[in-house]
Parts: C-alpha cells; structure tokens; sequence
C-alpha cells in the first residue's frame, strides 16, 4: 500500500467520525450549552492526545513554528467551535452537514492561489456541482425558514471558512510532527476557548448536563477531535490540500444520512437534490485522482 492510498483511507475514515459529529453535536447542544459542551469535549481531546505529545516529543528534537501553532488553534478550534456549535444550536444536523459542502471551495481556490496547487476542468466543474448542491440543500431548499434557521446556517458557512484556513495552514507545516502539531494547536486552542465558556456560565450559571450529553461530548473529543484531528492532519502529509478538500465532500452525505437514521431528519425535494449534486461532485474529484494516478504510473 503506498502513501497515497494510505492517505485515501484514513480521510475516508475521518470523514464518517466526523459525518456523525452533526448528529451528535445537535443532540449535545439541545442539552449543554453550545461553548461549555466545546470547551469540556476539547479538553477530553487534549487529554487523550497529552500522552501521545509527551512520547513523541521526547523522540522527536523538532523546532516547532508556535506563531502558527497559535494560529491554527484559534482558527480550528477556539473560533471554529464558537460557530459550529452555536450554528448546530439552531438548525437541523443534516443541514449543518450538507452546508459541509462548501468546504472544498474554501480550501481549493485558496490552496490553488496560495500554495499554487493546480485545478483542472474536472476539479472546477467537480467544486461547482458542490456549491450548487449545498446552496439547494441549506439555503433555498431547506424547510426551516426562521432567522434563527439563517443565522445558524450563517454561521455553519463561517465555520466551513475556518476550517479551510485551518487546512491550509496544517498543509504549510506538512514537513513537522503530525502529533506535536496537531496537539499544540489544539491545546492553544482550547486555553484560549475557556474565557469563552466562563462567560457564557457567568450569565447562564453553571449547566446541568444530562447523561446523554455527556456521553456525546466525550464521543466528540476522542473521536471526533483526538483522533479525527490526528489522522485528517497525517492525511495532509501525502495528500494536496485539494484533493483532501474533494474527499470533505462525503461529510455532507454521510452527515445527513446519520441525521435522517437517528434523529428523524426530513428532506425537502430540494435538499435531495442537492445531495445529488454533492455526489456528483464526489465522483468528478475522485476520478480526477484516479487518472493522475495512471498517468504517473505510465511515466514511471
């Protein structure tokens, strides 16, 4: 197995721990308040990842790059679990998950621009199916119509922004230790998010979690934080940023079908639409990769 299929695999594998995350995360905010629940389940993250750190860290004499450590720790945790959550608070998981699909637009232009990875007319037309899917399916389709239901899809939209900054700047530092990185980052990250919590138990006073909430908070920071983390940033090592990006695309569908099973989640004509769109999406990315992939053996 070569280090690209390797990398295929554990992004696929990431993707359905976090594809799950929307129906997990949606039942812990109903129950938890959105930046405390984000807070304790980094912490528990932090926790699961500290031993790994330490091992490596006395193996590996490496000078890390902290400013940008710092960075994507704001970026991919503090900032991005304020929006998430608070999104998720006010829409449904399947939608939250199929708005996912705006992500391989936020990472492949800027990835294109910035890091000079290259977009063939497969990629593009691949991305656009994408954008079109995700517009049906959480905006013009979608049967929740408050402005509670915009702003969490707003919000949803400006988590997927962050995420792809943080991808991108986990991608600059392919060269560092995935496990230090992933875990400085992170814990930085999570430092920074505290003040965020005390405030919100400062005007709503201390919560009272419920059993349930628990076990998912803890599912989501060993799972979908810890080890997610883990592996989507070892996947950026063999993989451009792009084509991880094209993979993001099964978040949405995995996401929605897990709401649709456990949670009950109806669809409107619009929103299945969509996700056919986003599939289709899929399809064009993952044979983009597959015929770089002859090509290279044909030149070797």
């Amino acid at each position: 197995m070569n280090k690209t299929t390797r990398g295929i695999i554990t992004i696929v594998f990431v993707m359905f721990i976090w594809g799950s995350s929307f129906t997990v995360t949606k039942m812990v905010v109903t129950k938890a308040p959105p930046l405390t629940s984000a807070v304790i389940r980094n912490i528990i993250a932090c926790l699961v990842l500290l031993p790994f750190y330490l091992s490596r860290r006395r193996k590996v004499q490496q000078t890390l790059p902290y400013p940008k450590l710092a960075l994507m720790g704001v970026v991919g945790t503090t900032v991005y679990y304020l929006f998430f959550n608070i999104g998720m608070k006010y829409i449904a998981a399947s939608t939250g998950a199929l708005i996912e699909g705006l992500v391989p637009v936020a990472i492949a232009v800027p990835a294109a621009l910035i890091l000079k990875e290259q977009l063939n007319k497969r990629t593009i037309a691949g991305i656009l199916l994408s954008v079109t899917g995700v517009i049906l399916v959480g905006f013009v389709g979608s049967a929740q119509k408050s402005s509670n239901a915009l702003l969490g899809s707003t919000m949803i939209v400006g988590a997927v922004c962050l995420w792809s900054t943080y991808t991108l700047l986990s991608r600059s530092l392919k060269n560092a230790d995935t496990i230090l990185v992933t875990t400085v980052s992170m814990f930085i990250g999570t430092v920074l998010s505290i003040p965020l919590a005390l405030i919100e138990i400062s005007n709503n006073g201390w919560p009272d979690i419920s059993l349930k909430a628990w076990l998912g908070i803890i599912y989501l920071g060993v799972f979908a934080s810890a080890v997610a983390y883990f592996l989507y940033n070892r996947a950026l090592e063999s993989l451009p940023a792009a084509q991880v990006g094209n993979f993001l695309n099964l978040i949405p569908v995995i996401g929605a079908i897990i709401a649709f099973i456990f949670l009950k989640d109806t669809f409107t004509w619009l929103q299945m639409a969509g996700g056919i769109l986003v599939l289709a999406g899929i399809w064009l990315s993952s044979k983009r990769t597959q015929s770089q992939v002859s090509r290279k053996k044909k030149i070797q």
